[in-house]
């Protein structure tokens, strides 16, 4: 028996510390991996999007090898030890591939071969995809793994400070990563470690084979039909086996639906902090990249030990795949408010040239009024040091400003090459908030401030005699206005996504595991988090191929598509019977001939196993 604490194996707290720090540096790292892509790469908006996904889909993929590994080789324990090693790998590539100096011979701030960093970056991602995504199918079943029957109670529980301590992980630094993820180590003493049992992955794929090419060969009338088309694969494999392999398929069937939920959940890390870009606020800005984790935090135990046991207390049969699918729903609400929140900042933006069209911007350096004709006879007045029309498109969600000499002589701006007269500098990004700029001509100089707001991009006119009035002449021309929509506003879909979050996701990995076999869970583990890659792969898709003119209207699509799907879902679920692997395991040993006192000697074997894997005696057993 396992050392225990309020009712729970000692060991499961190694474990929730330990998801506590992987999944901080995961979500830590994904948090700025698309302001990465759009800022530092400087790729669009879609491109970014889509290699954003791209990765979350490999992340939710290689839970498969991840699966096969620790069932038919390392075990768990030891596959989330080696691909942890993999995964603060990749994390230390990805890290250097964000320093600039290394190809930023002249100093400039900018890279000068971003071939180096894309290819670092992207060695980086893969070796972190491979971490996580191997060791995701592990944990949360190794931690399963540590309570007995009598405590059913808790291992349910522990499905909610699991998850709990997933979002609590992304709250907090980084920096205390490195030291806290020796702590699963620390309890390797204390778990319970069940041998791998052979490539169970490929044996279920030899059976499922076997049987589908059985049914095939009997296809004629003449053959008697059979319960269940898994029965085709009697004549060469296991009942048991069989029986295991019935209940995954039955949920793996039910999976069919749940991508379009990641497809919508998943872009609050890419579309909705694109979104945010466009938005203003300063202190909410950092509200709105903790909203999510903050509201797990908050919903998780009020759904846990107020809402649920209340609906239950009012008779309803609030079942899990009925939570699922109230889960669905609240995702599809999230994605309507996103899209009104879309056609508000849609109000606010500049009309941009198409691509047929172009702009001119014509600025009057000169000392008095000048009367302009663009050919064939369109007049414009301007007058000095004023400005008419706008020049080009640019990227809204930063701040900009361009310098126009005016002065008689070369000038040096801070941070700034020299311009010479009547010449202009290239639209230069700066920070928001107030900076100030100094101006040198020889000995003579002068120094002026201004406060940007986030989105804008401005022109500064300097006149001849900027330095007798102390920059005071120097002439502001707002060329695009900040951003007005407040990122507030994005709290109700956040507020939204999430609900959905704890009744969709806490839900779907309580259910995975409480209906799988002993031997799959693992495997049934990679086929919850496999409808994660594919939610990912339908968003780069769509980005890639859907190219909707606005984005309100992708937001909507989203929005319909997942409703859709949560009918089919309902439906499904309606008809889906609740089992208990456990005793459906044991009829089939008794049908076996297995008799009771058979299977209390196997138990006693497992036992003494154990203990003597405990002790480090290298003891190998029969497994029954």
């Amino acid at each position: 028996h396992t050392a225990e604490c309020c009712g729970y194996p000692i060991s499961i707290f190694f474990i929730v510390v330990n998801e506590f720090c992987e999944r901080f540096s995961y979500y830590g790292m994904r948090a700025v991996l698309v302001l990465y892509f759009r800022y530092f790469l400087l790729w669009d908006d879609d491109l970014a999007t889509s290699i954003y996904h791209a990765f979350v889909a490999l992340c939710y993929l290689t839970p498969i090898l991840g699966a096969i590994i620790a069932d038919s080789w390392l075990g768990k324990f030891k596959t989330i030890i080696y691909l942890s090693i993999v995964y603060a790998i990749g994390q230390v590539t990805m890290a250097i591939s964000t320093i600039h100096d290394i190809t930023d011979a002249n100093r400039d701030g900018t890279p000068d071969n971003f071939t180096f960093h894309i290819a670092l970056s992207m060695l980086g991602l893969i070796l972190i995809a491979l971490g996580t995504g191997g060791i995701k199918p592990c944990v949360a079943a190794f931690g399963g793994d540590q309570f007995q029957e009598h405590q059913s109670r808790q291992l349910n529980t522990f499905f909610s400070v699991f998850y709990l301590c997933i979002n609590a992980g992304s709250l907090l630094s980084t920096l205390i990563t490195p030291v806290l993820r020796v702590v699963f180590i620390a309890g390797s003493g204390m778990y319970v470690k069940t041998d791998p049992e052979g490539n169970i992955m490929w044996s279920v794929c030899k059976c499922i084979g076997f049987a589908i090419k059985n049914r095939f060969r009997h296809r004629s009338s003449s053959y008697p039909k059979r319960e269940h088309w898994m029965d085709w694969a009697n004549e060469k494999y296991d009942k048991l086996l069989i029986a295991q392999i019935k209940m995954v398929l039955k949920v793996l069937f039910l999976y069919i639906p749940l991508p379009m939920f990641w497809t919508l959940f998943d872009q609050k890390g890419s579309r909705w902090t694109l979104q945010a870009t466009t938005m203003s606020g300063d202190f909410v800005s950092i509200l709105i990249s903790t909203v999510n984790p903050i509201l797990i935090l908050t919903l998780v135990p009020i759904m846990d030990r107020l809402i649920f046991p209340l609906i239950q207390k009012c008779g309803l049969n609030f079942s899990p795949l009925k939570r699922m699918t109230v889960g669905m729903l609240f995702a599809a609400m999230a994605f309507v408010s996103a899209a009104l929140v879309q056609i508000e900042i849609d109000k606010t933006l500049p009309n941009f040239p198409s691509s047929s069209e172009s702009q001119l911007k014509v600025v009057n350096t000169y000392s008095t009024t000048l009367n302009v004709t663009i050919s064939p006879n369109e007049h414009l007045l301007i007058e000095s040091f004023g400005v008419q029309l706008h020049t080009s498109k640019h990227t809204y969600s930063t701040i900009s400003c361009m310098f126009v000499n005016g002065y008689t002589a070369d000038l040096n701006i801070t941070n700034l090459d020299s311009i010479e007269p009547s010449a202009t500098t290239n639209y230069t990004l700066v920070n928001q908030g107030k900076r100030d700029f100094v101006l040198r001509h020889g000995e003579q100089w002068c120094e002026f401030s201004r406060k940007f707001g986030f989105g804008a991009s401005y022109t500064f006119l300097i006149p001849s005699t900027v330095f007798s009035d102390d920059c005071e002449s120097i002439t502001e021309v707002e060329d695009m206005k900040p951003n007005s929509v407040h990122m507030a506003l994005q709290i109700p879909q956040y507020f939204l996504i999430t609900t959905g979050e704890v009744m969709f996701s806490v839900t779907g990995l309580q259910f995975s595991y409480s209906q799988a076999p002993k031997n799959m869970k693992s495997v049934l583990q990679a086929g919850w988090l496999c409808t994660n890659a594919v939610g990912n792969i339908i968003v780069l898709i769509v980005a890639e191929l859907g190219k909707l003119p606005k984005q309100w209207a992708e937001y909507l699509l989203f929005a319909s598509l997942l409703v859709a799907v949560s009918i089919i879902f309902s439906i499904m679920a309606y008809f889906y019977t609740y089992i208990d692997p456990a005793e459906i395991e044991a009829q089939v040993r008794k049908e076996q001939g297995l008799e009771p006192e058979e299977m209390e000697k196997e138990t006693l074997e497992m036992e003494e196993k154990d203990e003597d894997q405990k002790n480090e005696q290298g003891v190998k057993q029969t497994k029954i």
